[in-house]
């Protein structure tokens, strides 16, 4: 087993899709988070604004089925190859990486989050 190199007990999490290998999202892991992937084979993460684990899709159903966990050559990042059902992004984009700089929208929305969440995120 590779030793992973965490920073204050979290190491960031780049999450692409299998088929597309579209970029779906970033988010942070600890080592609970990364023993549940691998054991429910489903993805999981840690939020730092709750300060709790989480398991994506958990409120909207839209769950991360994991292919394969890759380690960076740093070993400080690590990458979930996915299986996604609907969307990643909790604002209802299909990738949470759907703006340019210049503020233009080029992704596509799959769900309205004040549906899903009782609020608009």
């Amino acid at each position: 087993m590779i030793a992973l190199h965490f920073t204050d007990g979290l190491i960031p999490v780049i999450v692409q899709e299998n088929d597309s290998r579209q970029v779906l999202m970033f988010a942070y892991a600890n080592e609970e988070a990364i023993r549940l992937t691998e054991e429910t084979g489903y993805a999981h993460f840690f939020s730092r604004s709750r300060k709790k684990l989480w398991k994506k899709g958990e409120e909207s159903g839209h769950v991360q089925k994991v292919r394969e966990i890759l380690v960076d050559c740093d070993e400080d990042c690590i990458l979930y190859i996915v299986d996604q059902e609907g969307a990643a992004c909790h604002t209802g984009y299909r990738s949470c990486f759907y703006r340019t700089l210049e503020g233009d929208i080029i992704g596509k929305k799959i769900f309205d989050p004040s549906h899903v969440y009782g609020k608009s995120r």
